[in-house]
């Protein structure tokens, strides 16, 4: 499977383990929670995975690599405690608690969260000294004496061993106790994540180009050599930082990322003769409607890589407006919230002072601050989610500066200023989904005229549907050239199905 659909499986896997009965206890005992063992090459974003899927559940997450981990560190050190038994003292050997399972009650003290998922990457690389432990930790979820807290889910992840020269295959017994899922490179599962994280578009250009490249290791006469998801999405990083500031990208840079020369050196031209394109074309113009004829001509007239790259360019600038606009209006939704809860204690009696409101923005803003505080410890905070609690949390701090200006005033007169700050705020939101439909509208228009006839309108109106910020923007503020575009296409598809189907019948 893809790493895409074991996401969706260990998702799935997650819930089911944490569901309760009627009296609160868990419906699949611990000892019948078979550990998810995530087998795949490295660099296909198992880590990656795990960290979204905690996100999106709102439960804890805490990794582990087990690599570095000894006999001691994982199950704890052995001391001498005075006991008696039957009347006779005597002295026997305990062992500390664990430090990865000292790490779980740490998690759930600072972050208040109860339930979460401990992942455990490189599972087959343990010691020798930690190999025969591990039977009992996988069945029954404990490191020497101290188990696992409920509620939490174990993960683990590994390599096989011809990517892993410190891999120690499991026996039948251990993987009896483990739900395996074999993880494979594959370019669309990781495009469409890409695409969402707004990665930088030279990179996913180039790959729709040349998917042979999306995953490579081999071993060459100069060594081995590899080309990996990870890499593709630091370099990604890197390129949008170092033309922030201006730099310079060339063959040195690329290659601390991509370790094969004859990839390096086609993305590294690919990647200029990119710039070239974003130049001569001026992206910026064609979403404006400000093109003309002789723009449409050139494009028409490329070859096919020229044609992908362009509309690669105008579709990342596009999808990152839309991405702008619904994380604005996620912003906005939190404020309408709170703007309700103002509302409320306006239409109290007898009518409060302005002390009021401002005592309510301070319970707002530290109620706030230790969510994103705890989701933080918990590293179950998106980065998404972490741009809408600052987004808030400033509102909260500029009506509470403006609240605390007013020379005299009761709770209306303070509500109002809150009010029109939100007002505003909506206004701007407005004009900036104004302006991002019309940049659609023109990109659909520009692609019409330039491609008629071609694949890139089918592209267009794929990319807009699969992009979970696109699907959303249009679903809530329209799209009638997508619209019509999507039944046409779909009408299409449904025919040449249909032709399928009869040609398959005749034979």
């Amino acid at each position: 499977m893809n790493i895409r659909q074991a996401k969706t499986y260990i998702k799935d896997s997650v819930k089911i383990y944490l569901k309760k009965d009627a009296d609160g206890e868990y419906r699949i005992p611990v000892v019948r929670q078979r550990p998810i063992f995530l087998l795949g090459a490295p660099g296909v974003g198992k880590t990656a995975i795990m960290e979204q899927v905690a996100q999106e559940l709102g439960i804890a997450l805490v990794s582990y690599s087990m690599t570095h981990h000894t006999r001691q560190s994982a199950l704890g050190l052995p001391f001498i405690r005075h006991r008696v038994y039957g009347g006779k003292e005597v002295d026997i050997s305990e062992y500390t608690m664990s430090e990865i399972i000292a790490s779980i009650y740490d998690v759930m003290e600072e972050s208040g969260l109860t339930e979460g998922i401990l992942f455990l990457d490189e599972i087959n690389c343990v010691s020798e000294t930690l190999a025969p432990s591990m039977l009992q930790f996988l069945q029954y979820k404990t490191f020497g004496r101290h188990r696992v807290p409920e509620g939490w889910v174990i993960v683990t992840a590994g390599n096989p061993p011809e990517y892993n020269r410190s891999v120690r295959e499991f026996d039948v017994v251990t993987m009896d106790r483990l739900r395996v899922l074999e993880v494979e490179e594959d370019f669309e599962a990781w495009k469409a994540y890409a695409l969402e994280r707004g990665l930088h578009n030279a990179v996913t250009s180039f790959l729709d180009l040349k998917k042979e490249y999306f995953y490579r290791i081999e071993t060459t006469v100069s060594g081995r050599s590899y080309v990996t998801a990870r890499g593709w999405e630091d370099l990604s990083m890197a390129l949008t930082l170092y033309e922030e500031e201006g730099l310079g990208v060339d063959e040195t840079l690329v290659e601390q990322y991509l370790r094969n020369q004859t990839i390096v050196r086609e993305f590294t031209a690919y990647y200029d003769l990119y710039q070239k394109y974003k130049k001569d074309y001026q992206v910026e113009e064609i979403l404006n409607g400000e093109f003309g004829e002789r723009t449409v001509a050139r494009a028409a007239a490329a070859a096919f890589d020229e044609r992908l790259s362009l509309l690669g360019m105008l579709m990342d600038r596009v999808q990152g407006d839309i991405r702008q606009v619904m994380e604005t209006s996620d912003q906005l939704s939190d404020l309408l919230t709170l703007l309700k809860a103002g509302q409320r204690l306006v239409a109290g009696e007898p009518e409060p002072g302005a002390g009021a409101l401002l005592e309510l923005l301070k319970k707002q803003e530290e109620g706030r601050r230790k969510l994103m505080e705890s989701k933080e410890k918990a590293n179950a905070l998106s980065a998404v989610e972490k741009r809408r609690h600052r987004a808030v949390l400033r509102f909260l701090q500029t009506a509470q500066k403006q609240i605390q200006a007013m020379s005299d005033g009761g709770v209306a007169d303070a509500f109002l200023l809150l009010k029109q700050d939100f007002e505003k705020l909506v206004g701007q939101m407005k004009e900036e989904t104004l302006r991002t439909q019309a940049k659609l509208e023109h990109l659909f228009s520009f692609t019409e005229q330039a491609f008629l006839g071609g694949n890139e309108m089918l592209i267009l109106v794929t990319e807009l549907t699969v992009n979970e910020n696109s699907a959303r923007f249009i679903a809530r503020f329209g799209c009638q050239t997508y619209q019509r575009y999507s039944e046409e296409l779909l009408l299409s598809e449904r025919q040449n199905a249909l032709q399928r189907q009869i040609a398959e019948l005749s034979l």
